[in-house]
């Protein structure tokens, strides 16, 4: 039991540190809110234009509750902005949006890291919903069944071949919003340096989190490797 507890604590760190990050992302999202865009585009209206410049005619723009809610459903075929991403007129709405909008253009492009997440999809949720009591058996009964311990093992390193596969599609997509919103004149350079800013802590959050299911991955088959050499 005293393994899964350090597993635990493990993730309680990364935890932790992830919830600063989001905290700095959201005092970020804040300041920059405040800065009125000169264009005077609101998020909604960011996230059509990138949609058209890319050709992409099926996709809408949708308002959806809560804050750093944002999403693109490429099952949908829908850009999900938070309420006020979507009526927001300011760099920060305007780098979520366009963010989103690239994974749209991803899923049109048919991106492969965006291609090979989706495929993973189904597999991360099945196992997520009982990985975690087939680690706490498995190291209960380490030296009796250590092949249990290895099922958990497999299936925990699935879900942290998700997270990190989630970094470039991340990455790429806000890769694809600054260029397009640098290239159309959408910001001025003050108001790009904001939103790179924005998407820089955004995207800080995925990082804090794979690293932080890759510690407890190895934790776990550190765990196995000692408990199969009783």
């Amino acid at each position: 039991m005293q393994e899964y507890y350090i597993a635990y604590m493990i993730g309680g760190f990364f935890a932790i540190l992830g919830m600063v990050i989001s905290g700095v992302l959201k005092r970020k999202f804040k300041k920059y809110s405040q800065v009125a865009l000169r264009n005077g585009m609101s998020g909604r209206e960011v996230a059509e234009k990138m949609l058209a410049d890319n050709a992409i005619t099926d996709v809408k723009v949708i308002s959806v509750r809560g804050k750093l809610t944002d999403h693109y459903n490429p099952f949908e075929k829908t850009v999900n902005l938070s309420e006020s991403v979507y009526h927001q007129r300011n760099a920060a709405a305007a780098a979520v949006a366009a963010h989103e909008v690239g994974h749209a253009v991803q899923h049109a492009e048919a991106y492969r890291w965006l291609t090979f997440r989706s495929r993973l999809v189904p597999t991360v949720s099945r196992v997520s919903s009982v990985m975690h009591w087939i680690l706490l058996l498995g190291v209960v009964t380490i030296n009796s069944f250590p092949s249990l311990l290895l099922i958990g093992i497999v299936m925990f390193a699935m879900t942290t071949l998700f997270s990190f596969v989630t970094l470039p599609v991340e990455f790429d997509a806000s890769r694809r919003a600054l260029a397009w919103m640098r290239n159309r004149n959408v910001v001025t350079e003050q108001e790009y340096g904001m939103s790179k800013d924005s998407l820089r802590w955004a995207a800080m959050t995925y990082v804090s989190a794979a690293l932080g299911s890759l510690a407890i991955l190895i934790y776990y088959v550190m765990v196995y490797m000692g408990g199969s050499r009783r």
